[in-house]
């Protein structure tokens, strides 16, 4: 009887055991590649903490926002973002389902109670914008609470900036097919299978709905002050690199390393406008009329 290393599992053949084996191997060459992903990251990661001793040292406020579609890789980009940042100038808000009294506050309220402090960084992974997405999509709010949303968003994120917030709004964006695959992939990881909620499982069917709804907001909640910036989410990698880069360059911060390429992909990184004539293009090509 063969046993191998990294398991105390009886192997009653040979080609059982090669075939383990060479399921490690693949496991192994995985873990290299984003070891490998993740290292290209580290002059970035180092700006992050420039970036934050110059918001604690002049006591500015930023908020970082990561909307897109469910495994569109916003909590992987939050994780590197944070990775070796001071947990005592930091913290992520990912807040569940509203309570009973919650439902009767002014619905920016639980959001505005975990704002930053000066010199502190919020990062919302899913924010106020479910109210233009997410709730819309399943039936979560009425239609009179989403005009509302939509008729004051911009006012009050203006508000916010005008008074000193760096306010910095991600959409991840990723394909169908993308989605789909990386569900899969959830469903059949013993590790990832936590990750998967009931909204998940009807990502695919409502994706059109989905769709409408990005397209609104986008177009609606688009200022001047506080403009979307669309991340082109199919590859992690590029999406991770560019979401620090866009980051960065929010704030004008002292000892930047002029080694550094700051710089974003202009295939990854677009603007509102951009998006919008991107997905308007992507209808004319399937014939389906304009949003």
């Amino acid at each position: 009887m063969t046993y191998i290393a990294s398991s105390l599992e009886p192997y009653e053949d040979t080609e059982a055991l090669k075939e383990r084996v060479r399921e490690l191997e693949i496991q192994n060459a995985k873990l290299k590649e984003a070891v490998a992903k993740d290292k290209r990251l580290k002059p970035y990661q180092i700006e992050l903490l420039k970036l934050q001793r110059h918001l604690e040292r002049e006591h500015i406020p930023m908020i970082v926002l990561f909307e897109g579609r469910d495994a569109s890789g916003k909590g992987g980009t939050i994780r590197r973002i944070t990775r070796f940042m001071n947990e005592k100038r930091y913290r992520v808000v990912a807040l569940g389902k509203p309570t009973e009294e919650q439902q009767t506050q002014w619905y920016f309220q639980k959001y505005v109670e975990r704002f930053p402090t000066g010199g502190e960084m919020v990062l919302f992974d899913r924010s106020w914008y479910n109210r233009a997405l997410v709730e819309p999509v399943f039936g979560f709010c009425t239609k009179k609470q989403y005009r509302d949303f939509i008729r004051g968003v911009t006012g009050f994120e203006k508000d916010l900036v005008r008074q000193g917030t760096v306010l910095v709004k991600l959409y991840f964006s990723v394909d169908k097919n993308i989605q789909a695959k990386r569900f899969s992939h959830r469903t059949n990881d013993p590790l990832r299978q936590w990750k998967l909620s009931e909204i998940d499982l009807q990502a695919q069917e409502s994706w059109d709905d989905f769709t409408e709804m990005k397209h609104r907001m986008i177009e609606r909640t688009s200022s001047g002050p506080a403009p979307w910036t669309i991340i082109r989410a199919n590859s992690k990698s590029q999406a991770r690199v560019n979401a620090m880069k866009v980051i960065l360059n929010a704030v004008e911060y002292a000892d930047r390393d002029p080694r550094v390429d700051f710089s974003v992909d202009p295939e990854v990184v677009l603007s509102g406008r951009q998006e919008l004539a991107r997905m308007d293009e992507e209808r004319d090509r399937l014939g389906r009329p304009r949003l």
